[in-house]
């Protein structure tokens, strides 16, 4: 489902906008024959053509420019007027780029035909815009997911942000009620409960977001309400003006029509995030183009060895600590979950183990998928879904994120991913308390350039077969 401000959403629009300069370049093409009548406009041939190459450039010019203009940064432009003034500079821009191609490459193509062009990319890619904006405005529940807000403090300024999230027009916000231990009002209706209850009423009440107002003098509390968060996945935000957050990745962020910190900013910015969310779109789809026959062969083998099902599903942590279902192919015997306590051991530090390269339940076509890492290949269906990326953190189970010391939960900063520094950086060799070092040294040091690396050194990996059992 597309949201406003979503990733896919921003995708989507650069679909339509690159579409619609390929339609307008082609219907420029049928309407200047006809406006030879015209005494200021040179007579044509009504079999006009244009190269095919500009049906490719044209559009692309429009979405790099767009890009470059943040013009698909739907925050940054909250009001019709801004993104309207934005996407007309952005398409005088784009025209200029256009123009100075043509004047260097196909100086014979009409200058009529190209006002024609870009005055109608101009008008139809305002047109769609205006009409997702009614349709967001129309449709408001269709599209924005309802956020409830618990607010820890409930002194003056927590009830000011009480205040204005339940006067807030713009969001779907729930004011779920407060939590305080005497630093607030004490005779409110809305008191839900002490700081020590947090965790409770976060789960009876289905809050998505945590909202912290303390004054001043609750200082000395803010650790521990972070740390007692730190296995939830909920957004965390800090109200203004208080707080000494220099140890925390954050953002600032208009929420509600109040400036806050979020503590669950990604570690990549939109801009970054739209990149590679659209990387993993174009290339997860071109990989299934080779990966389906092979998934096909692995299926039938899995089956003639063991029966169904071939595939295996299974529940991992995801960005910020969402669970998702991973798929992977079946590469043990049935019910090898249950056995999982009999292979796990412990190194000489006491940390857990949870592989090792003799595992009894790995069946015999398992083994060979697991040495060419085909077993992965149905993640490729999660990436397209958006529940993981190409590159990222691998997506841990559970019970294994349950024993994470509070520094390791930093990795669910970004999204998980196929492969990653990780797996190229020793793969199952490394048991899981070290692995999580190399996760956070690709969060910290993430760049497109990294990912393209990383996948480079993937395929020689896989190649090589280090590590993979």
């Amino acid at each position: 489902m597309l949201r406003r401000f979503s990733v896919n959403f921003a995708i989507f629009s650069m679909f339509l906008d690159g579409a619609s300069a390929a339609f307008c370049l082609l219907l420029s093409t049928w309407v200047r024959p006809s406006m030879n009548t015209l005494s200021f406009v040179k007579d044509v041939d009504s079999s006009i053509g244009i190269p095919l190459q500009l049906y490719v450039l044209f559009p692309l010019i429009w979405i790099v420019i767009f890009s470059s203009l943040s013009i698909y940064d739907g925050r940054k432009f909250l009001r019709a007027a801004d993104e309207l003034a934005a996407l007309f500079l952005a398409t005088v821009i784009a025209s200029i780029s256009a123009a100075g191609i043509l004047y260097f490459s196909y100086r014979e193509v009409s200058r009529a035909l190209f006002v024609v062009f870009v005055m109608s990319t101009f008008l139809l890619c305002l047109l769609w815009r205006v009409l997702a904006r009614i349709y967001f405005r129309t449709h408001p529940q269709s599209f924005a997911t309802t956020r409830r807000l618990l607010v820890v403090g409930a002194g003056p300024l927590g009830q000011a942000v009480g205040r204005q999230i339940q006067d807030s027009p713009s969001e779907n916000l729930t004011l779920i009620g407060f939590v305080d231990d005497g630093y607030g009002g004490q005779n409110m209706p809305s008191l839900l409960g002490r700081f020590e209850e947090i965790k409770v009423l976060i789960d009876k009440n289905q809050v998505t977001d945590i909202v912290i107002a303390l004054p001043y003098s609750a200082y000395h509390k803010m650790a521990e309400i972070i740390t007692c968060l730190n296995d939830l996945p909920v957004g965390v935000w800090i109200a203004l003006g208080f707080f000494d957050l220099a140890l925390y990745r954050t953002n600032i962020e208009d929420f509600a029509g109040i400036p806050m910190l979020d503590l669950r900013a990604s570690a990549i910015d939109d801009y970054q995030r739209l990149i590679k969310r659209a990387f993993d779109i174009v290339f997860g789809l071109f990989a299934l183009i080779p990966a389906l026959p092979l998934m096909a062969l692995s299926a039938l083998l899995i089956f003639l060895e063991d029966g169904s099902p071939v595939l295996f599903r299974q529940t991992r942590v995801g960005e910020n600590g969402r669970l998702f279902e991973m798929l992977k192919f079946r590469t043990m015997i049935k019910d090898a979950e249950q056995l999982q306590g009999r292979v796990e051991k412990r190194d000489a530090d006491g940390n857990l183990i949870h592989k090792s390269k003799d595992d009894p339940r790995v069946t015999r076509v398992g083994r060979v998928l697991r040495r060419l890492s085909l077993d992965e290949l149905p993640q490729f269906l999660n990436i397209l879904a958006g529940t993981m990326s190409i590159v990222g953190p691998r997506p841990e189970m559970p019970y294994l994120v349950e024993k994470y010391q509070p520094w390791q939960r930093k990795r669910f900063a970004v999204p998980p991913g196929l492969t990653g520094w990780w797996q190229v950086n020793g793969r199952s060799d490394k048991p899981m308390h070290l692995h999580t070092e190399d996760d956070l040294y690709y969060i910290q040091n993430y760049s497109v350039w990294l990912d393209l690396q990383i996948i480079a050194r993937t395929i020689w990996v896989v190649l090589v077969g280090k590590g993979s059992y």
